[in-house]
């Protein structure tokens, strides 16, 4: 099933997620359908915030062809997409910078700092622990969704400058969905 998804202004963006005790099989169903939102959105990550839901799990799905070379070879083994439930970032790695977009902030990218590497642990859909280190895109993406869980945003991290080349865009879709910055 197909999801609305939250936009900058709404309350909802800002929260900070709660961890799942457990992931049930309501919480399954919802991951299945966070990805079906996410790839008609044609996304390639979505957090439970998106979606107007607190539990802390996202979704993740690099598709093939957007990592280098070398960082597609490091992420191998990472199969997608990613259900990730109670996602923490434990180490971190480098620098890399580069453009970002989110499904929340639709006609709104700018240039974003962050780990060139990561290790991340979570639950899978069946409850087991799990830890993951990744590269590239996908150290980019598990960054970004894990801090919609904790209630960062991506144009936090912007430049001052960036921030006010798109500051009538972000007042207008914060008026639009509630005003909430």
């Amino acid at each position: 099933m197909v999801l609305q998804i939250c936009k900058y202004g709404e309350k909802v963006l800002r929260e900070k997620s709660v961890p799942v005790a457990s992931v049930t099989e309501e919480l399954r169903i919802l991951a299945s359908d966070m990805l079906e939102t996410m790839r008609k959105a044609r996304g390639v990550g979505l957090a439970a915030q998106q979606i107007g839901r607190t539990e802390r799990m996202c979704v993740i799905e690099i598709p093939e062809g957007c990592e280098d070379d070398e960082d597609e070879l490091f992420n191998a083994p990472v199969a997608m997409p990613l259900k990730l439930f109670n996602p923490v970032i434990i180490a971190k790695e480098g620098s890399q910078r580069d453009k970002e977009g989110c499904l929340s902030f639709p006609g709104v990218g700018g240039s974003v700092t962050r780990a060139e590497q990561v290790t991340c642990q979570y639950l899978d859909e069946n409850n087991r622990p799990q830890i993951i280190s990744a590269r590239g895109f996908l150290a980019r993406a598990l960054q970004h969704e894990i801090d919609h869980l904790d209630g960062i945003l991506y144009v936090d991290h912007l430049s001052a400058v960036e921030r006010l080349t798109f500051a009538s865009k972000l007042k207008k879709l914060a008026k639009a969905n509630g005003g909430v910055r």
